[in-house]
């Protein structure tokens, strides 16, 4: 996992690397730079060579990565046109000195000495009130990469005026360009680059906040910050490249925050960890008992069913009401166990079948309880209450299963933990509140109410977050909006239950195979979506999509 910073820990991390380790903080923006360079450089096909870059600056220490970048780019071959949001003169610090470097690298030859070589560096300065001349000079050039430089993590506020305009007038550049007039159907893309973060985002924040520019691809330094990861700010970064740029990382580890972006790294250990051994067998493997489906809606029970046993685990079975027990039973996977137990008479899980779940939960791992399961039934909600408070196991919660003890009002604990898994409506359930602005602060309301009930909480959506106990929360970066149709939520509560009965038996903690479960489930969702396109994916081609993405994240024992 890698820390999410804000600002204010990232200017203090920067601190540190000088004070503490001697390491320059000008060095630092050169390398933020040769970073930059070769992520552009890649994306251009390899080479920069006879390329044309139009770098905005700020006067800040963005602007003066963009500088830097720009030599390095001019060093490579490429012609780079810098225009600079104010004057050199007011500039400061690292960023000043890379504005005069540039600057004396522009500027015609002393009469007095020999002329340099021709520079494919323009520079230029701008003032606020020139930007309305600026464009009109400018929108006509032909350019391969427009890097914008402009405001970075400094901005706190939202961008009025002039740059707000421009900023907009830039988002609605076509981004492809006739390649030629001797060949006007070949179209090729322009590459839209922000340095650090998309100017017009607060880096601390998830909002637009108004006219933001928006990248294909964002090079952010030594540390994702919140509006990278987190939409709809995190929409506007397109692709996202964090750069080492050498701050040591006992600095990033040290630092306060408590907000974590997952990485393959985080799934391919988990993978690692619950290997098959020589010697492993279903009872090896972990156990799995699944409280879902009802007349009405088997097919989750189904979908649950099926994402746990392809999710790795030993042993599945299905407790499900007599009456669903046929629909359940021809459509599962053969490999699943399904149990038909007494029922209400709406064809939900009544309360007499609490004495033989609690016989089939006596041998299970983990237990999963509220897909398809229905509320129409008070008997039914005070069932998932008993099982619930009862539990010897940890227990995954969804759907009905969350909606049946909202508001929630219960608790946790280290050895037998509870795992929510709402979207944001069952969140607001939970929470007991109708009120959406309650989650305008989706991190700092799963880490509150994390806090409070000693759960574990997925709360599912564009960007899935996952708080523990501790304060911690991790932000899922996979998945997509494919994900978007029924079925998904039973999809991902079978994965869950499955990682975690594996881990259990290879006693990996619960929190770290939850974030492995949510980042693989994400994972396959974005395969799928290659494969078929988020118009035709299923929930089903997501589960079927799991040998893929263990392959693609790679485990060491998944040889295909």
């Amino acid at each position: 996992m890698k820390k999410v910073l804000t600002a204010e820990e990232m200017c203090e991390v920067d601190r540190l690397t000088t004070e503490k380790y001697g390491i320059s903080s000008i060095l630092l923006m050169e390398n933020a730079a040769h970073a930059a360079a070769r992520i552009i450089t890649g994306k251009l096909g390899g080479s920069v060579e006879g390329k044309s870059c139009l770098i905005l600056c700020g006067r800040g220490n963005n602007g003066g990565d963009g500088a830097a970048l720009a030599r390095i780019l001019e060093a490579q071959g490429g012609i780079c046109s810098v225009f600079m949001f104010g004057k050199v003169a007011n500039a400061r610090d690292d960023a000043r000195t890379n504005f005069e470097i540039l600057a004396s690298m522009t500027a015609n030859p002393d009469e007095n000495r020999q002329p340099r070589l021709e520079s494919r560096i323009v520079f230029s300065e701008i003032d606020r009130q020139s930007i309305l001349q600026f464009w009109e000079r400018t929108k006509t050039d032909n350019f391969d990469a427009i890097v914008d430089g402009i405001f970075g993590t400094g901005l706190n506020r939202k961008v009025e005026g002039e740059y707000a305009w421009l900023l907009s007038k830039l988002s609605d550049w076509n981004r492809y360009e006739i390649e030629s007039e001797e060949n006007p159907r070949h179209l090729r893309k322009r590459l839209f680059v922000s340095l650090d973060l998309p100017s017009g985002l607060y880096a601390d924040g998830s909002e637009q906040l108004g006219s933001t520019f928006q990248a294909d691809t964002t090079v952010t330094f030594t540390a994702p910050k919140l509006a990278n990861v987190l939409p709809p700010a995190s929409n506007f970064n397109g692709e996202l490249h964090i750069a080492n740029i050498g701050s040591p990382q006992e600095l990033i580890d040290n630092s306060p925050s408590r907000t974590f972006l997952s990485e393959s790294s985080d799934a391919r250990v988990w993978l690692s960890q619950t290997e098959f051994s020589p010697d492993s067998y279903k009872n090896k493997r972990g156990n799995v008992l699944l409280i879902v489906g009802s007349r009405a809606y088997s097919g989750a029970a189904v979908l649950a069913g099926n994402g746990a046993i392809q999710s790795g685990a030993g042993l599945v079975t299905i407790a499900t009401p007599l009456s669903a027990f046929n629909s359940i039973s021809e459509r599962v996977l053969p490999e699943v166990i399904v149990h038909g137990v007494a029922e209400s008479g709406k064809g939900s899980i009544g309360l007499d079948a609490i004495e033989k779940l609690k016989t089939l939960g006596e041998k299970a791992d983990v237990i999963g309880i509220g897909s398809g399961l229905g509320l129409e039934e008070k008997a039914t909600r005070q069932l998932v209450r008993e099982i619930v408070t009862t539990r010897k196991t940890p227990i995954v919660i969804d759907a009905d299963g969350l909606n049946a003890l909202a508001p929630f009002d219960l608790e946790g604990s280290e050895d037998l933990p509870l795992i929510l898994t709402p979207h944001e409506g069952e969140f607001l359930r939970l929470m007991g509140t109708e009120d959406k602005d309650a989650l305008r602060d989706r991190v700092g309301a799963v880490r509150d109410f994390a806090q409070k009930h000693k759960v574990i909480l997925v709360l599912k959506g564009e960007r899935t977050l996952i708080a523990e106990p501790h304060g911690k929360v991790v932000i899922n970066p996979t998945g997509n909006s494919g994900l978007g149709k029924a079925g998904n939520g039973d999809n991902l509560t079978g994965i869950i239950t499955g990682f975690i009965a594996q881990g259990v038996k290879a006693s990996v903690g619960i929190f770290e195979s939850v974030i492995a479960a949510v980042y693989v489930a994400g994972f396959s969702a974005d395969i799928a979506e290659r494969k078929f396109g988020k118009r035709v994916m299923l929930a089903s081609d997501v589960r079927d999509c799991l040998g893929e993405a263990f392959k693609e994240i790679g485990g060491s024992d998944e040889k295909f």
